[in-house]
């Protein structure tokens, strides 16, 4: 059932929205942001040759890199000045946070407030720069030693210098979008790198669904596989929007306190635990190890080929674990499961929560406080756990395998994405709203009050 706060702001209508001028500027601002993102992601590397680069990419599909493009709205394969996104910040943030929970030096700095998450944040984007001048530079080789094996070379200036301005402008263009999502989190709506991600991903879906319906046009497709396929990602829709608010509410009660008429009154409150508590990292750290195999063999070219023992593994490695093969899916899904307990086991302390309700006289009923309730929210995260881990598989594996090939663009990962940064910008222009109609009525109340005096 929802809340009256959800009715009050599922009640707005578009008056109200034309009123609220603050969050108009705020969705402006964030619309620009974006088109300058797309703007930029078709402005390429010096020393490029886009048609060479478009060749090579042509003969090259299902390794990591087009698993990320998807997230970069087609950059890498232009190989823009934002080829590589917000995804080496995405990866620090994540690693940073892992040694959060690792390392007790720096948990403490987390635990020093405002001051603690700016310096973390601060070693986020060292390890932003760091992470995408190291991808930037393997860009550089890879592209000059692929194009050579293919025998047509995508860069046309000295390899010294393109390796040099190669890692220049990437980490540039990256630190550009960092900041361009920071920018729409301060002064736009919604959160402005996992909007950013979202924008590539949405800007891949008019292709998407120009070449289902070219196919199914030229009968390369049969026109009933392609609504089929339509309306199994409907379905697929439904199901995350449900599932991403699903919740385990623990009951939280407190001790009876004295009111101002000498009442004893007992506080209740509930302890939300989220279903799928890891959101999108299982899928996206288990398809970039499953995916790295193929990619390393597929830059490297013919050379590794009957040269050595490790280049005849790294072939059998391609064969093996290609997409579209059993043992593909066996160990994406393994992948997605190991990664559901492990990131939710690193994002949720049960032992500081249940001290944070023992500090703050809070205790579940039936559960004595301390260990015991340490214990019974270590039991209930692992048991919805398993049903997050459950639904994540379902949600990027069965579409990977039943979803017709020129629908790839609608991954189980992508749909994740797009769904929950629009529920979570949908849920941020709501509370504008609400706050907007609460100023209204305290205004009203004031003159009100003036009036009768």
């Amino acid at each position: 059932m929802a809340s009256a706060a959800e009715q009050l702001a599922s009640n707005a209508s578009l008056s109200q929205f034309a009123k609220a001028t603050e969050l108009k500027k705020r969705i402006w601002f964030t619309l620009g942001a974006l088109v300058v993102f797309r703007l930029l992601s078709y402005v390429p590397l010096p020393g490029i040759d886009p048609r060479a680069l478009a060749t090579l990419f042509d003969t090259t599909k299902g390794g990591v890199m087009d698993f990320f493009n998807t997230f970069t709205g087609g950059a890498l394969t232009r190989m823009s000045i934002v080829a590589l996104g917000v995804m080496p910040y995405i990866t620090a943030s994540i690693v940073v946070q892992l040694a959060t929970s690792l390392s007790p030096q720096l948990a403490a700095i987390k635990k020093e407030g405002e001051s603690g998450r700016k310096k973390l944040n601060q070693y986020t984007r060292y390890g932003t720069v760091l992470l995408t001048a190291i991808q930037g530079y393997f860009i550089a080789v890879g592209l000059s030693a692929w194009g050579d094996s293919a025998g047509q070379t995508a860069v046309v200036v000295d390899p010294i210098l393109f390796r040099v301005t190669t890692v220049i402008t990437l980490v540039g263009g990256t630190m550009f979008l960092m900041w361009l999502g920071e920018q729409i989190t301060s002064r736009g709506i919604g959160n402005g790198v996992s909007l950013i991600i979202m924008a590539g991903i949405v800007a891949q879906l008019p292709t998407t669904i120009a070449t289902a319906f070219e196919q199914a046009r030229t009968g390369a497709s049969s026109p009933l596989m392609v609504l089929a396929g339509f309306a199994f990602i409907i379905a697929l829709i439904l199901l995350i929007c449900f599932m991403e608010r699903a919740q385990r509410r623990v009951l939280i009660q407190y001790p009876k306190r004295q009111t101002a008429r000498g009442m004893m009154q007992a506080d209740k409150s509930h302890l939300p635990l989220k279903i799928n508590t890891a959101n999108v990292i299982p899928p996206i750290f288990a398809s970039s190890l499953l995916a790295l195999p193929l990619t390393i063999t597929q830059f490297a070219g013919n050379r590794i080929s009957g040269e050595s023992r490790w280049g005849d593994f790294l072939i059998t490695v391609n064969q093996v674990i290609g997409q579209d093969t059993p043992l593909y899916f066996v160990l994406y899904a393994a992948g997605i499961i190991f990664f559901s307990f492990f990131y939710t086991a690193v994002v949720f302390n049960p032992e500081e929560t249940a001290d944070n309700l023992k500090r703050y006289g809070g205790f579940i009923p039936g559960i004595r406080p301390g260990k015991n309730t340490e214990v019974y929210l270590d039991y209930v995260l692992t048991r919805i756990t398993v049903i997050g881990a459950a639904y994540l598989t379902l949600i990027c594996v069965v579409p990977e395998i039943f979803m017709p090939r020129h629908l790839v663009g609608f991954g189980g990962t992508s749909l994740l994405i797009v769904v929950n940064v629009t529920i979570d910008t949908v849920t941020q222009i709501q509370s504008h709203l609400l706050a907007h109609q609460y100023g209204d009525l305290i205004k009203k109340a004031r003159l009100k009050g003036g009036m009768r005096r």
